[in-house]
């Protein structure tokens, strides 16, 4: 039973009680059946509510799972992030700190500005390419 049919039957019995709605008990007790009726109304409505958003959240949660699994079949973890940028062709060189001989990887725009900072230690490594590059050229 419904809290609107609980409050119906109330009602019901109250009539069938007789009770007189002009003394103050009975205008107590009629107020008190009106304000249930109406909380009762109310929460059917909310009920109600409830369902037709659960429903629509459904949906467009169905329509999200579609899109994403559209989006990610087609993607590739072998190909760029995106084709707005070179992210994906950005090449990583490993480098070990004489100081504490943590292991970790820079990238190339790091190498070429001469230097960066041990993530394990702080020490300050410096990277020089001339001794490199005249190394090459003598062979």
């Amino acid at each position: 039973m419904t809290t609107t049919e609980k409050v119906a039957y109330m009602k019901g019995l109250m009539e069938g009680m007789k009770i007189d709605e002009t003394t103050d008990n009975g205008k107590l007790f009629a107020l008190i059946a009106d304000i249930l009726d109406d909380l009762s109304n109310d929460l059917a409505d909310v009920e109600d509510y409830v369902a037709e958003l659960t429903e629509q959240v459904d949906a467009v949660d169905e329509d999200l799972n579609a899109l994403e699994e559209d989006f990610y079949e087609e993607w590739d973890e072998d190909e760029d992030c995106c084709d707005c940028c070179d992210c994906g062709d950005e090449e990583y060189y490993d480098v070990t700190c004489p100081a504490c001989g943590e292991d970790f990887e820079v990238d190339e725009d790091t190498l070429l500005d001469g230097g960066v900072e041990c993530p394990a230690c702080g020490e300050h490594l410096e990277f020089d390419f001339d001794e490199d590059d005249e190394a090459d050229d003598e062979e």
